[in-house]
């Protein structure tokens, strides 16, 4: 959860202390928004909560390609591999 009080700040404030807020980020692990003429124009975080995001992006996409593919059965969208197997072998001539 951002802190408004602490994790909104002006760019020239988080260039002239950048080393605090650096420390400020591994801490609290929250990102930083930063500012410019009291516009949000930027996020910065640190580098492991970035990772962090990104992982959890990556199984939301998996989680939501399962979902679809169930929902694809259900809706009768699909065929038994056996079944795709098959025409595969006729079509590039693989002997069984």
């Amino acid at each position: 959860m951002i802190d408004i009080t602490k994790d909104i700040q002006p760019l020239t404030t988080f260039r002239n202390n950048s080393v605090k807020f650096m420390r400020h980020l591994k801490r609290t692990r929250r990102p930083i928004i930063l500012t410019v003429n009291g516009k949000p124009e930027a996020v910065v975080q640190s580098a492991a909560e970035y990772q962090r995001l990104l992982d959890l992006a990556a199984e939301a996409d998996v989680n939501e390609g399962i979902r679809q593919g169930l929902e694809d059965l259900r809706q009768g969208k699909g065929r038994p591999a056996s079944e795709f197997f098959e025409e595969m072998r006729k079509k590039h001539g693989i002997p069984r």
